[in-house]
């Protein structure tokens, strides 16, 4: 086989190692028993949503009867979109999750090499 091939596999090789043991490691973080870093780590698995509940409050202003709430209902709602844009709200769940997905990913890939 040439050299530059198995470099590259050797290479992908490592790269699913890393993956393998990142994706065993956030599985393994959610189940420890600790209760002040089990709360720590709940706080984070349910990661809040600021752009959701800002939209939701800027919807709850423009519909509410306050003539002085409505011009300030627009701007929030945009901001609400705006966060919802930038903080995703990704939990570690999701990352391990993802990080599975790109182990299988790489994998494949891999396999399609030999």
């Amino acid at each position: 086989m040439d050299e530059g091939v198995k470099t590259g596999i050797d290479k992908i090789k490592k790269v699913r190692d890393s993956l393998h043991r990142r994706a065993k490691i956030y599985s393994d973080l959610g189940k420890l028993d600790d209760r002040g870093l089990a709360r720590a780590m709940g706080s984070v698995q349910r990661a809040p949503a600021p752009g959701k509940k800002i939209t939701k409050i800027g919807f709850i202003m423009l519909v509410s009867p306050d003539p002085f709430s409505t011009p300030f209902a627009i701007p929030t709602i945009i901001a609400g979109k705006y966060l919802e844009k930038v903080y995703n709200g990704a939990t570690i769940k999701d990352i391990g999750q993802e990080t599975k997905n790109f182990a299988a990913d790489m994998s494949s890939i891999k396999d399609e090499i030999r």
